[in-house]
C-alpha cells in the first residue's frame, strides 16, 4: 500500500481524469516528483520556480496542513492520504 493522493478537479486532466492516484514516496517532495514522472507537468502546477509550494495550493497529509509541518520535507508513509486543495478566492 502506498500513499493515496486526492487530485482536485482542475488537475484531473493531467491524471487522465483520475480523482485519486497512489504512489510511493518518503516525503512530500518525493511524492510530487513521483507524480510528475507519471503525469508530466503536474509539478509545475504545485511548485514554483524556487522549489516552494505555490501560495495558492494547499496540501494536507492526513488532514494536517504541510505548511505547519515541514512543508515539502514532510514525511509520508504507506497508508497516508494526501489532499491537494487549490485555494478558493472570491467575495
Amino acid at each position: 500500500m502506498g500513499v493515496l493522493v486526492r487530485i482536485p478537479t482542475p488537475l484531473r486532466r493531467m491524471t487522465n481524469g483520475q480523482d485519486k492516484v497512489e504512489t510511493e514516496a518518503g516525503s512530500l517532495s518525493e511524492l510530487i516528483d513521483s507524480l510528475d514522472s507519471a503525469y508530466p507537468g503536474i509539478k509545475g502546477r504545485l511548485v514554483d520556480e524556487k522549489g516552494e509550494l505555490r501560495y495558492f495550493v494547499n496540501v494536507y497529509i492526513n488532514g494536517e496542513d504541510v505548511r505547519f509541518l515541514q512543508g515539502l520535507n514532510t514525511a509520508t508513509n504507506s497508508g497516508d492520504e494526501v489532499s491537494i486543495v487549490p485555494a478558493v478566492a472570491g467575495g
